[in-house]
């Protein structure tokens, strides 16, 4: 197969073929790396990428499969990881001069996840720093003149581009579904806690999360459904039975799904063109969505998000403190506002969380199959000193409720328009059930 081919394979699809003997990991990964050598200097989404040591491992993988062994669902497959994943064979420096020359000592859980599973981590995808708003080197694939969003930049334009079927990526705020968004690529953000963070930077307890980035939802539901276990060494996990994220995604919905289209508490803050376009999907669907306004305490929801993630932050990076002078302005001010958060300020905003997700779980309960909301404010903006605005994601991260970005929609400029949808906790699976029943109403119409 030709390179155009052959990186336009679904990770599903190429898994299957390497599987049947009718590819093989390097000729996979070969081409992978032959379009990275052909749009990298422009979209520029990777931190590390050892061309040599990507073949070595996919030969290794070949061989293994030769000699007769047992092969996991993802087994040849290339990933691209966030270089805030620790990886005891790459550096893991991430984003921060403060940590160049980093290398971990031993892998992240989720990383010791996808090697079991077979995959080839083919590189470390550009972060902003310390996986907070100050942008790294990466470009949006559609224009590079434009931001691809942040901070997990460098995985959802190395995915949009063709670099790489899978990534990895984090989200604190809006880390993996704004970026999705604005390179027009899928990108899910399971329920809180389902996906261990042990070997990962923290930023936040309370808030961060892992999320996958592909370009089908049957690749989303195959990378995510790796990563779901229970690890001793993050106490937000829990045990729990398989994911069973593909095979859900493949069966039908025994009614047709009801969503809830949600303005949020940041609607004016969307441009005309996302109003439009969602009043026009909104019409489309007919009776399978209705309007709802959310409970007064969704307006504070904000307010609390950062008053937790700011304290948290400053607590977690007393280390970087030392060395303020040389981290981004916008930083600088994050840590000093959390510093300056008292006790009480966020015991009473981690107190209210639960609340809030009570009255969200509520509405799943009694109606909804899924919220249908913008993934971002507009398409992504114009620059590159900024990575857009995370406010439509900010009220699920922080009530840990599944979201996927759904790549449908365009605006008049020609840069991918996000649309959002939020499942209720732990209900992964019919989330992207209903993601693939709302894209077949659409495709219809």
């Amino acid at each position: 197969m030709e390179t155009t081919q052959l990186v336009g394979l679904s990770a599903t699809e190429a898994a299957r073929r390497i599987r049947e003997g009718a590819l093989s990991s390097e000729e996979l990964v070969a081409a992978c790396l032959e379009r990275a050598r052909a749009v990298e200097p422009q979209v520029q989404a990777w931190a590390f990428l050892d061309h040599d040591f990507a073949l070595s491992q996919a030969r290794s993988a070949d061989v293994w499969k030769r000699e007769g062994n047992p092969l996991g669902p993802l087994h040849g497959v290339p990933v691209g990881l966030k270089d805030i994943i620790d990886t005891a064979d790459y550096p893991t420096e991430n984003g921060t001069v403060l940590h160049q020359g980093r290398t971990p000592s031993r892998d992240a859980t989720v990383v010791s996840m996808l090697r079991a599973a077979g995959a080839v981590v083919i590189g470390k995808t550009v972060t902003t720093e310390l996986a907070t708003y100050a942008p790294g080197k990466t470009r949006n694939p559609h224009n590079p003149e434009h931001t691809p969003g942040g901070s997990s930049s460098g995985s959802a334009a190395a995915v949009a581009a063709g670099m790489v079927p899978l990534a990895l990526g984090t989200q604190t705020n809006g880390s993996v579904i704004r970026p999705a968004a604005y390179c027009g690529v899928y990108g899910f953000k399971p329920t809180f806690g389902l996906i261990p963070r042990r070997g990962i930077l923290m930023q936040s307890r309370t808030l961060d999360q892992v999320g996958v980035f592909a370009r089908t939802l049957e690749d989303v539901a195959l990378l995510a459904e790796q990563l779901v276990g229970y690890d001793e060494r993050d106490p937000d996990t829990r045990p729990a039975p398989r994911a069973r994220f593909s095979e859900i995604l493949a069966e039908e919905p025994p009614i047709p799904p009801l969503l809830a289209f949600i303005r949020g508490p940041a609607w004016d803050r969307a441009t005309d063109e996302t109003r439009e376009a969602f009043a026009e999907l909104v019409s489309h669907l007919g009776e399978r969505v209705e309007e709802i306004e959310l409970s007064t305490l969704a307006g504070e929801a904000l307010q609390w998000h950062r008053t937790i993630m700011e304290a948290e932050m400053a607590a977690n990076f007393l280390r970087e403190w030392e060395s303020r002078e040389r981290l981004s302005a916008s930083l600088r001010g994050q840590l000093e506002r959390g510093r300056a958060v008292t006790a009480f300020e966020y015991q009473r905003a981690r107190a209210q969380v639960p609340l809030l997700a009570e009255s969200l779980d509520e509405l799943f309960y009694t109606r909804y199959d899924a919220f249908l909301t913008p993934a971002a404010p507009g398409t992504a903006p114009k620059g590159l000193d900024s990575t857009g605005d995370p406010v439509f994601c900010t009220l699920w991260t922080l009530c840990g409720l599944p979201a996927l970005n759904v790549p449908l929609m365009q605006g008049a400029n020609g840069l991918p328009l996000g649309l959002q949808l939020v499942g209720r906790r732990g209900y992964d699976g019919r989330l992207l059930r209903t993601a693939r029943w709302l894209v077949a109403q659409l495709s219809a119409g």
